[in-house]
């Protein structure tokens, strides 16, 4: 476990050992999600990694009765 120290800006240094592990990079995003009395870190990947994970969906779904024709 590693820990951190809060600066008077409200900023924090992500530990070495844990940046190498993720494999984190200067301006990737990070988000904080609030859970009971703790916060979770959640990475943020690209948007690019996100490419063809759709792959084979049906897209012609009819959406609404203005959609059926």
């Amino acid at each position: 476990m590693e820990a951190t120290t809060i600066s008077s800006k409200f900023q924090v240094v992500i530990p070495k050992r844990i940046r190498e592990k993720y494999h984190l990079k200067p301006g990737q995003k990070l988000v904080f999600i609030p859970y009971k009395n703790s916060l979770r870190v959640v990475i943020v990947s690209p948007i690019e990694e996100g490419y063809g994970f759709l792959q084979g969906l049906d897209s012609q779904v009819e959406r609404d009765e203005g959609d059926r024709g």
